[in-house]
């Protein structure tokens, strides 16, 4: 059984019933349901379901009690009390068995979410997609971040902005990334510094924006000087234990900016040596096609056509087959962006700007840019 919850009117719908809740209830609800099968104490559910509030234990049990006479017409949901530990909302299905009991393991939840993250850390893309499609076969529930950031490396962009299932603030930075890949970048970079100084990310990807995706924008819009400066911030920060795998796209972004910025090719080929020594270590398929498409804009930069063509198309294949979808979409940006910056040929400009629209069709951007710009917008621009 699988609930649809309407954020926007607080209410839950599941096979032709509809249930109208308070917002807290909702909130309560919405948190039990991305966790189903864990148990959480009084304090817990407090801490997520009222953060900087300084409601009473009994308030979750008020609103225990009133949730589950309001959800009493479902009969696929049950609120569990376990004695002693605090609450668990249990799932039927609609046969009236319950689900795997394994969804009740949290050990097996920890272990699932650390293949994630190790998936994640070596740029597979498609076996995270994979092993998220076989949750339900497995039996064990899919870690609440990882629920959005696989749609996000899929490229599911209308999932991303139309899903009930994970609230927006989770989704934000995902659809902020996209957003990036179209447009002026001129006007993406303004979005950008506006996002960040008002603060609008949870912290670790505001801090991910801000060292590391807006360097893009800087380079291509031709404000190389401040990306240089951005990135002595970013090498103090990536010292920190929580952005130990940040070194290798750093380093590439470094080498990124540098090419726009005209570094001369005796300092970017320290650069490649460098990128090519920490790749033997960690053969990341992500770091890998980032490495080759940004060596092939060196090549290009130095006029060697037919190696650095290869070089672009090899560092495109790599990413398509890591499943990577923003990542292919950066590589094409920062391809056709260069185009301009470098004064490519005709034909190679034409080439990858035709895939990269072709990209952006296959991905929806045309369909959903409309709303995609009004979320952005009104989250920077807050009425």
């Amino acid at each position: 059984m699988r609930l649809e919850l309407h954020d926007n009117e607080y209410k839950v719908s599941a096979e032709g019933l509809t249930v109208e809740l308070l917002p807290k209830e909702f909130a309560l609800l919405r948190f039990l349901y991305l966790n189903r099968g864990r148990t959480f104490s009084r304090e817990q559910l407090l801490d997520k379901v009222w953060p900087l509030e300084y409601p009473v234990e009994r308030t979750v049990d008020d609103h225990i009690y009133r949730l589950r006479k309001k959800l009493g017409g479902f009969r696929g949901l049950t609120i569990r009390t376990i004695r002693g530990l605090g609450y668990s909302l249990a799932v039927i299905d609609t046969a009236g068995s319950l689900i795997p009991p394994s969804i009740q393991d949290t050990a097996l939840h920890e272990t699932m979410r650390e293949v994630f993250v190790k998936y994640h850390q070596y740029g597979q893309g498609i076996s995270m997609q994979t092993l998220a499609r076989q949750q339900d076969v497995l039996g064990y529930e899919l870690d609440p971040f990882y629920a959005v950031y696989v749609h996000f490396v899929q490229g599911d962009l209308e999932w991303l902005l139309h899903t009930t299932e994970a609230p927006l603030r989770d989704r934000l930075y995902s659809l902020m990334l996209f957003f990036m890949f179209t447009g002026d970048p001129v006007d993406r970079l303004a979005s950008c510094e506006l996002m960040l100084e008002r603060e609008i990310l949870p912290q670790f990807q505001h801090q991910e924006l801000k060292i590391l995706n807006i360097l893009d924008l800087y380079a291509v819009v031709g404000k190389t000087d401040k990306a240089l400066e951005r990135l002595k911030l970013t090498y103090t920060v990536i010292q920190e234990p929580e952005y130990e795998n940040f070194e290798l796209p750093v380093a590439i972004s470094e080498m990124f900016v540098h090419l726009a910025a005209g570094t001369p090719d005796v300092q970017v080929a320290a650069m490649l040596g460098d990128i090519e020594e920490r790749l033997r270590a960690r053969p990341f398929l992500r770091e890998s096609g980032s490495y080759n498409i940004t060596k092939g804009l060196w090549k290009l930069r130095q006029k060697n056509w037919r190696d650095g063509e290869a070089l672009l198309d090899e560092g495109l294949q790599i990413l398509e087959i890591s499943g990577f979808v923003p990542l292919f979409l950066q590589g094409l940006h920062r391809i056709v962006n260069c185009g301009v910056i470098f004064s490519f040929p005709q034909a190679l400009q034409d080439k990858y700007r035709k895939m990269f629209e072709a990209e952006q069709v296959a991905r929806g951007l045309d369909r959903w840019l409309r709303p995609l710009e009004a979320i952005i917008r009104g989250a920077i621009h807050p009425l």
